[in-house]
């Protein structure tokens, strides 16, 4: 079983320009069920499951710009580009609330660094009632080239530590949705590790820019369609993005 967690006793309300205003006590009371609910073409309420956008990393400023970190860029651009401004800590992670489109999200980034990821998406997703489908996890995939991206709805940790600390609090389940950013293997015998929380060289920054720059996009299109034939085209696209068809 998932399991909850008080939430904090002081929230912020926030307004995201040209969306709905939610107020993030009345949220945490209802757990996102209400301020899910809008009028539909007929009146009638549409209620939208919420999504978990969860981007992995390591907090401070020794980390910042690394390989390692993708995840936490990937979540500052989506932050940025949905006006969701990322204000509140709760469950060990910095976090955010908001819409894409009507469909309400809550942006994360956990605190408590990459292994112990998992400590802050459990008690997030129990909290907040997300179902496991809907929890997309953001972070770096060393099997993908520089730069590109990939959104597939399941898979294994591949080795990640992160990933495999959120499986372990998902109660081992592996059938959510993944937002992979390539980073590359490391040259000749390098470690991993060390590899890792290496900074981007110049050629590199640049390819990992554009990808923040096309990811907005793609978790839109995910949370709007779900995985549908745009996505397949989308995953098809990054695949011969750096080489000729």
């Amino acid at each position: 079983m998932l399991y909850a967690i008080s939430a904090p006793k002081t929230y912020t309300s926030i307004s995201c320009p040209r969306k709905p205003s939610f107020n993030l006590r009345h949220l945490a009371a209802t757990r996102f069920r209400v301020l899910a609910s809008v009028p539909g073409p007929n009146g009638v309420k549409v209620e939208y499951t919420p999504w978990l956008i969860v981007g992995l990393g390591n907090p401070g400023n020794r980390y910042h710009g690394t390989r390692h970190n993708v995840g936490f860029e990937m979540i500052d651009c989506i932050s940025e580009a949905e006006g969701i401004p990322m204000n509140t800590i709760q469950s060990k992670a910095l976090i955010g609330i908001g819409s894409i489109g009507e469909v309400p999200v809550l942006l994360a980034k956990p605190q408590g660094y990459m292994n112990y990821s998992g400590e802050s998406v459990g008690p997030l997703a129990a909290y907040y009632r997300v179902p496991l489908r809907h929890i997309l996890l953001v972070y770096d995939e060393m099997s993908l080239p520089n730069g590109v991206l990939r959104l597939q709805p399941k898979g294994g940790h591949g080795y990640h530590n992160g990933v495999k600390s959120v499986m372990e609090h998902l109660d081992g389940r592996r059938e959510f949705p993944r937002f992979c950013i390539g980073v590359g293997n490391p040259p000749g015998t390098m470690d991993r590790k060390a590899f890792l929380l290496q900074k981007f060289g110049a050629v590199e920054r640049k390819q990992i820019d554009e990808a923040l720059e096309q990811g907005p996009d793609a978790v839109r299109a995910l949370i709007l369609e779900g995985f549908n034939s745009r996505i397949t085209r989308f995953n098809l696209g990054q695949k011969y993005k750096y080489h000729k068809v």
